[in-house]
């Protein structure tokens, strides 16, 4: 047997050498875990130091300047995702920013860029309120709502108020309607066995139980409710559409159109964006965009919470003049 083979056979041989492979393996991945980690603690400093610049960035562009104090320039507010309490379409949000642009003597006319699909109708109607109080207060400063991909429902509540209304051709616009969506699991429950209880004070206090079975007296009053509050709806886009509006009732039946059919029904004015809006209406091509007063962070979870209620609200539909 040659050296070699007498290597190969002795055990203390063969177990320096799995020991120096084992070593060598904790040692090469121990080092590709260090790797690793600087990466990833060099890309968390990038996005600190991103987000920092990105901010700094922010304050000096004119969205971060005051407004009353740049040049004379068109104020542009953004009307996103669903019109809910809580979220940037809010009222509270949606309405201090009206005001700043408002208050603003350099800002020469108003435009409010909508992109929602509608939403609640108090929200709703406390915008629309405001754009009229404001629209009366500062008569010289005109008040344009432009649609992007959709203003539906509540969203064109909105709308109705400005002076005039632009959108695409291809927007989503109308909508006019109002709807409360719910479930009934009566016969599930008793399919399933299970035996419902309820305690309550005030005859309908469960009126809107899915359990419950379907009451008449309960579905006329849900009934009345919808529609006083599809006659509040109406009536605001006659106030703010008048003779403009096609005499056709259907208008009103919650359908939905695109923008060349909203134009030829009288629920737009013409096609534009919020750019040739500024430009060719006001005569003002320099764009400022108004919001409410709120640091970087609230804006990036405002952000966020606008995609995915957008999402949620869209699929599931709560009770809003959706």
């Amino acid at each position: 047997m040659d050296i070699k083979d007498q290597s190969n056979s002795n055990p203390q041989s063969n177990n320096e050498s799995w020991a120096q492979n084992t070593l060598r393996s904790l040692l090469e991945d121990y080092t590709k875990e260090q790797r690793r980690t600087r990466r990833w603690r060099i890309f968390y400093r990038l996005l600190i130091v991103g987000i920092i610049v990105s901010f700094v960035i922010s304050l000096k562009s004119p969205e971060g300047i005051q407004p009353t104090l740049v040049d004379e320039h068109t104020a542009l507010i953004k009307l996103e995702g669903p019109i809910i309490e809580g979220t940037p379409a809010s009222a509270a949000d949606i309405i201090e920013t009206l005001q700043q642009a408002y208050e603003s003597k350099s800002a020469k006319a108003v435009i409010l860029q909508i992109n929602s699909p509608g939403g609640s109708p108090v929200q709703s109607a406390h915008i629309s309120d405001e754009i009229l109080r404001l629209r009366s207060k500062y008569a010289d400063k005109p008040c344009y709502a432009v649609i992007s991909d959709i203003g539906a429902s509540g969203a064109y509540y909105v709308a109705a108020a400005a002076d005039a209304i632009y959108a695409d051709r291809s927007s989503l616009v109308g909508s006019i309607g109002v709807i409360f969506n719910g479930f009934g699991l009566v016969d599930a429950i008793h399919k399933l066995g299970i035996e419902r209880r309820v305690q309550k004070a005030g005859k309908y206090k469960d009126m809107l139980d899915p359990f419950a079975v379907s009451n008449p007296v309960v579905d006329a009053h849900m009934q009345g409710l919808l529609e006083q509050v599809h006659q509040q709806f109406i009536n605001r886009v006659k106030q703010g559409r008048g003779d403009k509006l096609a005499a056709e009732e259907r208008l009103f039946s919650g359908l939905i159109w695109t923008g060349e059919d909203a134009k030829d029904l009288g629920l737009i004015d013409n096609f534009a964006s919020p750019q040739q809006v500024a430009r060719e209406v006001v005569g003002v091509e320099n764009i400022v965009v108004y919001r409410p007063h709120k640091d970087l962070l609230d804006r990036v979870v405002d952000r966020l919470g606008t995609q995915i209620s957008s999402l949620l609200l869209w699929r599931m539909q709560t009770p809003a003049l959706y």
